[in-house]
């Protein structure tokens, strides 16, 4: 059972390799930058582990921007994409404007938040 188990999940590992090849290079960055939000969040999270979270809204506010960071890249990236027919009259240049706006409206209010 253990051996159909392992070749099942390279079967899937191999598909979705395959399926993620044919993906357009804009929206290969665009995951790349949301990889990028995530770890930077989980770096945060495992140093007020160790070190401790004195400043505790300075913590909330880089994890908080971190990962609001990482929702809105994704909402990019869903109205960039091209197969996706709910947003297929929203031009690119549209979209990434909403992003840089709402990007800036978050940062606002972290900044806020921070004190």
């Amino acid at each position: 059972m253990a051996k159909s188990t392992s070749k099942d999940t390279q079967a899937l590992f191999h598909s979705l390799r395959s399926a993620y090849a044919a993906t357009p290079t804009n929206l290969k960055i665009i995951d790349l930058y949301v990889v990028f939000s995530v770890f930077t969040a989980l770096i945060q999270v495992v140093y007020m582990a160790i070190v401790g979270s004195f400043p505790f809204n300075s913590f909330l506010s880089g994890v908080l921007s971190s990962i609001g960071t990482a929702v809105l890249a994704v909402c990019l990236r869903i109205q960039v994409n091209k197969e996706n027919k709910e947003f297929k009259d929203l031009p690119p240049e549209r979209a990434f404007a909403d992003f840089v706006l709402c990007n800036l409206v978050l940062h606002l209010v972290i900044m806020n938040f921070l004190g």
